[in-house]
């Protein structure tokens, strides 16, 4: 059973004349020996969480600490740093990118300027260069100009096509880029000696999944599938806590078989869009955001089911 420690972090948000403190909190998981989930909020992003509604891994080697994403901003990152320091005074000496979300890599700068190295798979760098601008004017909107304050855009040192290895301090780390899933980009990073995969947004757990404009759910479930074949001990997913492959099959794996059986039955019986709330999604319900999410995720599928 994953042990859970929770870590609160008190910060000050940096201000200008009379804004706002902001305490945010991270809760820190410990997954395996030397291994951890850092458990952002479920929620949307916001001025407490600045951009940091997600999960983060961390990976604590003889020779420095990896970390899972960078987090939605500056300070977003910044309050990552501060749960890793919680953990261990060893230097982060490189970052993984494991997709193209804000949350993913908008803290790489911050990163970078404490002497990491970032790496990502270059579908994930050409997603963040394509989406940069809306990214940042909608965290602009929902973290505010003060929690989003000295965020700079910086991409990847070191790019790959579908997979990548390495190893530090003794700790070997294979990245695959399995195919389109939640994004273009979206990657998962294998540990084989300690049974751990971090899922990135290839795994969503407690809460609901989103199929966006940039998605694929037929090359999510094939880049599940492909994960899943590892026979992972432990599931650190891109949202949500640390779990294991059985949880992450049932609120992700699961979820998405049922929208394309359910878009496919429609389309086979030639009825159109308009019918799609007749797939039925009840099973997921326990989920956070069902409500908000189901429809607009059952459209996504049809949508991309009538053209292939």
């Amino acid at each position: 059973m994953l042990r859970r420690v929770v870590f609160m972090l008190a910060m000050l948000v940096a201000t200008f004349g009379t804004g706002p403190l902001v305490a945010a909190e991270l809760e820190v998981q410990k997954v395996s020996d030397d291994v951890y989930a850092l458990v952002g909020a479920i929620s949307q992003r916001d001025a407490e969480n600045l951009g940091n509604n997600a999960t983060f891994g961390l990976v604590v080697t003889k020779e420095g600490a990896v970390l899972i994403d960078a987090g939605g901003s500056y300070k977003g990152a910044q309050q990552i740093h501060r749960a890793i320091k919680s953990i261990t005074d060893k230097p982060v000496k490189i970052v993984i990118n494991t997709g193209g979300q804000d949350h993913r890599w908008l803290g790489n700068d911050y990163f970078r300027q404490q002497g990491a190295r970032i790496i990502a798979s270059k579908a994930a760098v050409a997603d963040q260069k394509k989406r940069v601008n809306d990214q940042l004017s909608t965290l602009d909107r929902l973290v505010g100009e003060q929690g989003m304050a000295r965020t700079q855009p910086a991409y990847a040192d070191e790019t790959f096509d579908a997979r990548h290895e390495l190893t530090l301090g003794g700790t070997q780390f294979q990245l695959h880029h399995p195919g389109m899933a939640h994004t273009p980009g979206d990657t998962y990073v294998w540990l084989p000696e300690k049974k751990v995969v971090f899922s990135g947004d290839i795994v969503y757990v407690e809460r609901i999944l989103s199929v966006s404009s940039v998605s694929k759910s037929k090359s999510w479930v094939e880049a599940f599938e492909a994960m899943a074949a590892l026979q992972p001990k432990y599931v650190v997913p891109g949202h949500g806590h640390a779990t294991d492959l059985e949880r992450a099959r049932a609120d992700t794996y699961d979820y998405l078989v049922t929208l394309r059986e359910g878009a496919a039955a429609l389309i086979e019986n030639g009825m159109g869009l308009e019918s799609v709330n007749m797939i039925n999604q009840s099973k997921f319900s326990y989920l956070q955001f069902f409500d908000d999410l189901k429809g607009p995720n059952a459209h996504a599928v049809y949508r991309e089911m009538e053209w292939e």
